[in-house]
């Protein structure tokens, strides 16, 4: 299908950018933009007046199958540590999952993700008893909503040898039968450091080398994961990441918060991806990253919080406000932007600005400003006043997913009232766990 979108106001975060104008769309793509497009054959009218059209967003780190854990009961003693919060509650969770609950999962955080604006998630993925064939489970729910995803495994040594190799093939059987799909490509997965020997980073390094691909794992997240390196490997990290081939332009650490501007540096240097969850942080009580010294290739993800990307940048803004690591009042929205340039270079196509060539994954918003807007105070209105109420439509790769604030082609109700008793079914299968 192709559109004319008249009578629109471009918007973007980072650079800056505010213009009235049309937007020409064919297939997937914007073919052109300009004053006073005239109408083509085949061309459907879509005003805009007196609404906002940005790029989609981008979620650069989050895990899908948590999306049915809100409101589950917490462990009967509360966990006194990072370590204990993965065991007594993450842990049982991804255990108990099965092919049900991870499709469900991956539909209902599909769904609010597009309500949201987030045309793209960049997925970590654990289901311990039902490896084989998870991603591709996943990825028929994100189908079925119309989303982007670059998806992985995660691969570890916590359920022993057999496990991490299912893992392993997970990932290479995801990355081969994705390679040239326009809207899903796989990474290879691995949890953190701490859950991982020697041989198993080795097998991941190989699997990376072999396809050219990058590593999509925590780091750092917290100090468990930096003292058990050092005093079970004697080095840090970065350095035992990088001996096994793990620091690369394609990879992707998550967190960073216990990491040395050494170590910053090497990832600086390599220009792997930092990608700061601020909420999760937060919410786990790990620490904050130290912010102000990533470099320009550090992006925002949620970490499992639902893919609401205004409240994520809002929260991290606010945070870094009070950190001892303040950095640039533009920072979250460099980094905002930066997920668009995550799957650019994924994809090889380009992603987050409303030009020509670029692919058509945009959002309308219905913002009703009380004040003058202008390219200078953008970034004002976006953190003190705009929110993810204000999507109205979305677009991704040409196609109309949200329209008027309602998914297409899904019966969300009925998706919902559906999910509720999967997650009934999940809950009594973790509390068996227990």
């Amino acid at each position: 299908m192709n559109y004319l979108l008249k009578n629109s106001t471009i918007l973007n975060l980072f650079p800056s950018e505010f213009k009235q104008f049309d937007v020409r769309i064919s297939d997937e793509k914007i073919i052109e933009t300009g004053k006073s497009l005239k109408q083509k054959s085949g061309e459907e009218i879509i005003d805009c007046s007196g609404k906002f059209i940005m790029p989609g967003l981008v979620n650069s780190h989050t895990h899908l199958y948590s999306a049915l854990a809100r409101g589950m009961s917490g462990p009967k003693k509360p966990p006194s540590n990072f370590l204990e919060i993965l065991q007594k509650i993450w842990w049982k969770l991804d255990e108990a999952l099965d092919e049900e609950s991870v499709y469900y999962s991956g539909l209902v955080g599909a769904i609010e993700a597009i309500k949201y604006g987030t045309t793209t998630l960049i997925d970590h993925h654990a289901s311990p008893n039902y490896i084989s064939g998870s991603l591709g489970t996943l990825k028929n729910a994100m189908e079925e909503v119309g989303l982007r995803g670059i998806l992985c495994y995660e691969t570890t040594d916590r359920g022993g040898i057999q496990k991490r190799d299912e893992g392993l093939d997970e990932n290479e059987s995801f990355i081969i039968a994705n390679q040239k799909n326009p809207f899903f490509r796989g990474m290879v997965g691995a949890h953190a450091s701490f859950t991982l020997s020697e041989d198993s980073l080795k097998k991941l390094g190989e699997l990376v080398q072999k396809y050219d691909n990058g590593i999509h794992i925590h780091v750092a997240e917290d100090k468990a994961d930096v003292s058990d390196c050092l005093e079970n490997y004697q080095k840090g990290l970065v350095d035992r990441l990088k001996d096994n081939g793990l620091l690369n332009s394609k990879s992707i650490y998550a967190h960073g918060v216990h990491l040395t501007r050494d170590e910053i540096k090497k990832i600086k240097k390599a220009k792997t991806w930092l990608i700061h969850n601020p909420r999760s942080n937060m919410n786990n009580r790990v620490g904050y990253a130290p912010l102000s010294l990533f470099g320009e290739r550090t992006a925002l993800g949620t970490d499992g919080f639902p893919a609401d990307m205004f409240e994520e940048a809002k929260i991290g803004f606010f945070r870094n406000q009070e950190s001892s690591h303040q950095t640039r009042f533009t920072r979250i929205a460099e980094s905002l932007q930066t997920g668009n340039t995550i799957i650019s270079e994924i994809f090889v196509e380009k992603f987050g600005v409303i030009s020509k060539g670029n692919q058509a994954d945009l959002v309308i918003l219905d913002y009703k400003s009380p004040t003058p807007l202008s390219k200078e105070n953008l970034l004002g209105h976006f953190i003190f006043g705009m929110n993810s109420s204000i999507v109205e439509s979305v677009m991704v790769g040409g196609k109309w997913i949200l329209w008027n604030k309602q998914v297409l082609g899904i019966d969300e109700e009925a998706v919902m009232v559906e999910a509720q008793k999967v997650a009934k079914r999940l809950w009594k299968r973790m509390a068996k766990n227990v």
